[in-house]
């Protein structure tokens, strides 16, 4: 099971670069696996902050579908870090705010997630 954020602000959404399974590169939103006895929220935020160093507060669930859970998020605290010593990193390139308007770092998995969360 997997928990994500997306976070929009200021016209931007919050992202990770990363390596995927299937070896490409690609801009994801936030988020990661929900460990044993951790509840989707819960997960979702300690992967946020692992991954980019913000505290965030959950506004809802956006979507769920195949064990995956997409929440709508917000920034509470922190600020913009990737850790390169936490060994669950190890696959992500790079942490950005990414402006709306670069529709080309978006992918058929992203984009309908993005354009749902911003109707919300």
């Amino acid at each position: 099971m997997i928990a994500e954020a997306i976070i929009i602000q200021n016209d931007s959404v919050l992202m990770v670069k990363q390596y995927v399974e299937r070896g490409d590169i690609v801009w994801n939103f936030p988020g990661g696996g929900i460990e044993e006895g951790e509840s989707p929220e819960q997960a979702c935020i300690r992967e946020v902050k692992e991954e980019t160093g913000f505290e965030i507060r959950l506004k809802g669930l956006l979507y769920e579908r195949n064990e995956k859970f997409s929440f709508i998020g917000e920034v509470a605290g922190g600020e913009l870090f990737l850790d390169n010593d936490n060994q669950d990193n190890l696959d992500i390139i790079e942490v950005a705010w990414i402006p709306l308007i670069e529709l080309e770092k978006f992918d058929s998995v992203t984009l309908p997630m993005l354009e749902r969360a911003i109707e919300q």
